[in-house]
């Protein structure tokens, strides 16, 4: 039987790669840096011609909430800003939870208290 997690995403804080490049447009528009290492990234660099290193261009949204996380702030702050700035958006809490989830499952962010991989 799976166990269930008792934490609440509301109570993690997101933190940002330390590895992660980025740059802020004058627009205010974020753009990731990810460098693509290891042996297979090796092998598709050299002979499927993939790039060493992908950029990821965010919208205004993934920009706020990029440049909010400050490594104090939990889920439940940013939110509350994200409201602030975007009050017509709609769902934004479990859009900001997906949001964050892609970002952790891509080696983006890591949770405050989680060990890095």
């Amino acid at each position: 039987m799976k166990k269930k997690n008792s934490q609440n995403y509301l109570d993690y804080i997101p933190v940002k790669n330390p590895e992660v490049e980025y740059e802020t447009a004058d627009d205010g528009k974020v753009t990731l840096y990810v460098e693509w290492k290891g042996f297979y990234h090796r092998i598709a660099q050299k002979f499927f011609h993939r790039p060493r290193v992908s950029d990821i261009k965010m919208d205004d949204y993934g920009s706020f909430v990029w440049l909010a996380i400050d490594d104090t702030k939990d889920v439940h702050q940013l939110s509350k800003e994200l409201d602030q700035k975007y009050p017509k958006m709609e769902k934004s809490l479990s859009r900001l939870i997906k949001f964050l989830e892609i970002l952790h499952d891509n080696y983006l962010i890591y949770w405050k208290g989680e060990a890095r991989k």
